[in-house]
């Protein structure tokens, strides 16, 4: 290693934080460079971290369904997450690897890197226990976890509300314009949402059609999640 391992433990566990060294060896071997490597830790990790991105999911979005929570924690816990989340962690500069690896730039695979932070999240869990190592997953995938729920956010209500319904395998709405009023340059728009299963309506208006669907899109995300309705911006 040319780094001291346990400075890297401090940075995942915070001050004072320490791994036995056995374990915290093991996690930072990749096969290639012998046969006591981080494959068995890598196990162990993956378990635990699959399972604190499911309480942490479940808790933060407590209307989403089974297979939504699924595709959050599948794009939490994908070997480019993991990887990426290693490349901030500088674990690369902290893994054991065979000549051959060494030779060839290993230490900055991602399948290598993604392996090896599984591996330090299953050696927190085993010397440790679970609360040490899900306080140190919520640590380091902390900023993984607020793009996933800001994804929503910055997403369009006709976009979320397809989305929403899709993972319900629940047909798309329909839109179509009830009233058009106003001068070519001042044109108001009022639209109606309609889910076909159900017949459910919502109406919205704005100063363009996409306005006005985006509107009625909110009502009606707004009224099937039992959410407060926001205003799409320009709806005054």
């Amino acid at each position: 290693m040319s780094m001291d391992p346990q400075a890297l433990v401090q940075t995942l566990l915070g001050k004072g934080g320490r791994l036995r060294a056995d374990l915290l060896e093991r996690a930072l071997t990749h096969r290639s460079a012998g046969r006591n490597n981080n494959e068995r830790l890598e196990f162990l990790g993956d378990a635990a971290l699959g399972l604190v991105m499911a309480e942490a999911l479940w808790a933060r979005f407590p209307d989403a369904d089974e297979g939504e929570l699924s595709r959050r924690r599948a794009a939490l816990v994908n070997k480019d997450s993991l990887a990426e989340v290693a490349r901030a962690l500088r674990l690369g500069d902290y893994l054991r690897l065979g000549a051959g690896e060494l030779r060839t730039g290993g230490h900055t695979r991602d399948s290598i890197l993604a392996d090896a932070m599984e591996a330090i999240i299953g050696a927190a869990y085993a010397d440790l226990g679970l609360d040490a190592a899900r306080t140190m997953v919520l640590r380091i995938f902390a900023e993984p976890l607020e793009r996933v729920a800001a994804r929503d956010a910055v997403k369009d209500p006709k976009t979320r509300l397809q989305e929403w319904l899709q993972a319900r395998r629940r047909p798309v709405p329909e839109y179509s314009v009830i009233t058009l009023s106003g001068a070519a340059h001042d044109q108001h728009f009022v639209v109606l949402c309609r889910l076909p299963d159900d017949a459910a309506e919502t109406r919205g208006q704005g100063g363009s059609r996409r306005r006005a669907e985006q509107d009625a899109a909110a009502r009606m995300l707004a009224a099937l999640t039992d959410q407060v309705y926001e205003q799409v911006p320009g709806n005054d």
